[in-house]
């Protein structure tokens, strides 16, 4: 079931958006344009519309969410009984193809976390062709395909990608979900050497900012709530 509109928050490239919830789930996404069918569509639906969370497996709301300084690179906590833990989600500014970059962090203890995936390619009417090899995903139907490359295992099971880990404080684990419009059009070496620079420089970090700029000066920090963060303009749109 979607979450009340005030409970999402967005994130985009300047190409596309995804908008996700309070409780980790990205629940709407068009690759690889604003007006492409959605992979993830439980905003308008139901889970079975596609849908990717990423939270503690304990479940429930988030204790506290913010945006990155002046940028749309999400920061999303928890606090549980064994600890807290910290999902950054962004969309990096596109090279050869679309990101989605989500990063679970501990921040402190040990936390189990649950990551769960289901694809589904317009609108959640068509299911895609799924492979799982180790850390790789690769989901096809038609002329658009998907990778996901983590540093954790995955495993299929009723319709969803799963995979469970655990993070200490100090952890960090990426993901990787790249959009391609052919099957062959991404080549593995390419999501290979960007998962590890991830894990090893932390992109979440390090992405270039985009920022409003207003009087020739950037704006000083406001206590603006993350859901009311205000995107920049549609690159390919002006």
């Amino acid at each position: 079931m979607p979450s009340r509109i005030e409970d999402y928050a967005m994130i985009g490239d300047l190409h596309t958006a995804a908008i996700v919830g309070a409780d980790g789930s990205v629940d709407w996404l068009c690759f690889p344009r604003f007006d492409s069918p959605a992979c993830f569509a439980a905003l308008l639906g139901a889970d079975e519309n596609g849908r990717w969370r990423i939270a503690p497996t304990s479940g429930g709301r988030c204790t506290r969410r913010r945006y990155r300084g002046h940028t749309l690179i999400l920061e999303t906590e928890w606090e549980t009984a064994e600890g807290v833990v910290r999902v950054i989600d962004c969309m990096p500014p596109r090279g050869a193809a679309p990101d989605l970059v989500r990063v679970v962090e501990g921040v402190s203890g040990r936390v189990p976390i649950t990551s769960e995936l289901r694809l589904r390619f317009d609108y959640g009417h068509i299911v895609p062709w799924v492979t799982v090899e180790g850390r790789e995903v690769r989901a096809v139907a038609g002329p658009d395909a998907l990778w996901l490359r983590a540093s954790a295992p995955h495993e299929e099971g009723e319709g969803e990608i799963l995979s469970r880990f655990s993070v200490s404080e100090g952890e960090r684990v990426p993901f990787v979900l790249t959009w391609s419009h052919r099957a062959g059009d991404l080549h593995p070496g390419l999501r290979f050497r960007r998962a590890r620079r991830l894990r090893a420089a932390h992109t979440a970090r390090r992405v270039s900012a985009i920022r409003r700029r207003e009087g020739g000066q950037y704006r000083r920090d406001d206590p603006r709530r993350a859901n009311r963060r205000r995107p920049p303009l549609a690159l390919p749109y002006g």
